[in-house]
């Protein structure tokens, strides 16, 4: 199976995690496509939120990576879209479950808030793990889809 690509999106905030974060995932073999922001200059983090989430619900076989100052916010904007499934990760236990019961299809980090080495360990986490079949898991997912 070809390896996902992985479009990553930050705003002023996040702007040292990402350039991290494309490195690690480059040197694994992903491709990576970096929307932004390109500074720690100032940005609003719901424009690049968007960014993120319009590339991945057109590439279903990717998965994105959305980080401002805690994670927080770039999460909150990010599940506002319509079959994104967007995880604030912040340990190697919330990155497998976010793929495993979740099927999340973005990964929030914090720029101010986690160092790159942590992010590393929760990334890897999220590249071994595949979503759970198990019934149960499937049956919440599709209530979540009915949502608003």
């Amino acid at each position: 199976m070809a390896k996902k690509r992985f479009y990553i999106a930050n705003d002023h905030a996040g702007f040292k995690l990402k350039l991290a974060l494309v490195n690690f995932l480059e040197t694994r073999g992903y491709k990576v496509t970096d929307l932004g922001s390109s500074s720690e200059d100032a940005v609003d983090y719901p424009d690049y939120a968007a960014k993120v989430c319009k590339s991945v619900l057109k590439d279903r076989n990717s998965l994105g990576i959305a980080i401002c100052g805690t994670g927080m916010g770039m999460c909150i904007a990010c599940n506002k879209f319509r079959k994104i499934r967007a995880a604030m990760v912040y340990s190697e236990h919330t990155a497998r479950r976010a793929v495993e019961h979740n099927n999340a299809n973005i990964f929030c980090f914090g720029g101010r808030s986690q160092s790159a080495m942590e992010v590393k360990e929760y990334l890897s986490e999220i590249l071994k793990s595949r979503f759970s079949r198990e019934v149960r898991h499937g049956r919440r997912n599709a209530k979540i889809d009915k949502l608003g």
